[in-house]
């Protein structure tokens, strides 16, 4: 047996290694991605004030901390029983227009980029965002860099600090925006619009002009038949900041439709002991294993499933794009998993799109910021669309509003089975027997893997000192020989 180790997995937020594993004739057998971290947030929000939650959940990571603010907010709305103002509303929403601005320029440019700009199988120290920008040019590198800190100033003007969030309370939120701020905004807004614009623009012109990559999108070991996930307002519309979330079937068609406080009757989560990230699946499909098809209950819930899961785009320029993409791959649902790129860029359009008609709306500047509160806290549930996935937070509070329990779904944790089943496939397709695996290979195992811009930092969390490890060391039947054991 030949096993072969990728660690640490590269461009991602957090900690993961791949461990593929390879029988006598060379064939791989199996890949296990192992996350070496444990999620402790869950326990540590417990004794906490719920109306403090919004502001300790941003520290779960850098990257995200919008997503786990937004998502707390609204839980902490549901455990009040109050719904925020349209004021309120308006503003949270255009804050997380913003949010998703920044993200999907980071991971297009940064994350992404480096495999099909510079290449899959280029020099690994090319393979970078300075790889990037000596494509494509300093002049772009450097307003890639102008977008993503207009996009965070946004944010901090709105949320009181880009990372460390401080504008969701209970019912709303604690400051709005003024008039000049708002026509500011809207200038901002435009230059969303019009960069998210050349970034398809770039994509058209780098990757979809190029057929080599065309075919490892559409023809290459990149293609995963599960369910989709997404959040969709009341026309089936995408929506990042409300709504109910919809599953559809490898087929294309409605699995199920639930409101966020209904997720336990649809999704379930187990464990798996080489892992400390936990498997989401469909509850009422069943744990078929890590098996592909219409009876699997694997699904996932990224950009493109997103896409698959609604029946459109809400913003004009973002539904043409959406149109043209199913268009070119062949009708709904897409299975491609490179196709998440071309998904996320329809995603960083609509985002430019909707944040500019938010702040065009005059009426977001009243002053009514925060709905009165007059029953008990209970327990609450908070769901949005994180950049990587549908994101849950579920708190129990005792009738002083002091969390007793919390959950926590994140986006990449629903993504957990199918990144494991990817990098499979890609494996299987890419390493040949009787040939050893080059740099270049592993990196375009890794494709598979960066394709769902997996965030590890919000998925798994460590808690302070060192944690119980166990590495087992297993034989091709998966039976183990020695293990190496730390308390």
């Amino acid at each position: 047996m030949k096993q072969y180790t990728i660690d640490p997995v590269t461009r991602l937020e957090g900690h993961g290694k791949i461990e593929i594993f390879c029988n006598d004739d060379g064939d791989v057998e199996n890949v296990y991605f192992q996350v070496p971290e444990l999620r402790g947030f869950e326990k540590f929000l417990e004794g906490r004030p719920i109306e403090e939650v919004c502001q300790i959940v941003t520290k779960i990571c850098g990257v995200c901390p919008g997503c786990h603010h937004m998502a707390a907010g609204k839980a902490a709305d549901a455990v009040f029983g109050v719904e925020p103002t349209p004021t309120a509303r308006k503003i949270r929403e255009l804050f997380y227009m913003a949010h998703f601005v920044h993200s999907h320029i980071a991971h297009f440019y940064a994350l992404g980029a480096p495999d099909f700009v510079v290449g899959p199988t280029a020099p690994k120290a090319e393979r970078n965002v300075l790889g990037v920008i000596a494509k494509v040019g300093a002049e772009i590198g450097t307003e890639v860099l102008k977008q993503r800190r207009i996009a965070q100033e946004i944010q901090a003007l709105i949320g009181g600090h880009q990372t460390h969030v401080m504008m969701n309370v209970p019912g709303g939120v604690r400051k709005g925006i003024n008039e000049e701020q708002r026509k500011d905004i809207v200038e901002k807004a435009k230059g969303f619009v019009e960069f998210s614009k050349f970034s398809m623009k770039i994509f058209n012109d780098v990757v979809l002009a190029n057929k080599d990559y065309v075919d490892i999108i559409v023809n290459g070991p990149y293609s995963l038949k599960i369910h989709s996930m997404g959040l969709v307002d009341e026309n089936n519309k995408v929506n990042f900041y409300d709504g109910k979330v919809r599953v559809v079937g490898t087929d294309g068609k409605e699995l199920c439709k639930y409101a966020p406080k209904d997720y336990r009757d649809y999704v379930a989560e187990r464990v798996e002991p080489w892992s400390y990230l936990k498997f989401p699946y469909l509850k009422k499909v069943g744990w078929k294993g890590f098996v592909e098809g219409q009876d699997s209950g694997v699904y996932h819930a990224t950009p493109l499933s997103r896409l698959n899961a609604s029946d459109g785009m809400a913003t004009p320029i973002a539904q043409q794009e959406y149109e043209r993409m199913y268009a070119t791959l062949g009708g709904k649902p897409v299975n491609n998993t490179l196709a998440m790129h071309w998904a996320r860029l329809v995603e960083l359009i609509y985002s430019a799109e909707r944040c500019l008609e938010i702040v065009q709306d005059t009426t977001i500047t009243d002053t009514n910021l925060r709905a009165k509160i007059e029953n008990k806290p209970t327990e609450g549930v908070g769901t949005v669309e994180a950049q990587r996935g549908t994101l849950t937070h579920h708190y129990w509070t005792n009738e002083k509003g002091m969390v007793t329990k919390a959950n926590l779904i994140v986006g990449t944790t629903n993504n957990n089975a199918a990144i494991c089943m990817s990098l499979k496939k890609a494996a299987q397709g890419l390493i040949k027997k009787g040939e050893v695996p080059t740099d270049g290979i592993f990196n375009m195992i890794e494709m598979a893997f960066r394709a769902y811009d997996p965030c590890f930092s919000c998925a798994t969390h460590s808690l302070p000192g060192q944690m119980p490890m166990i590495v087992n060391i297993r034989d091709m039947e998966g039976n183990i020989k020695s293990s190496i054991k730390r308390d």
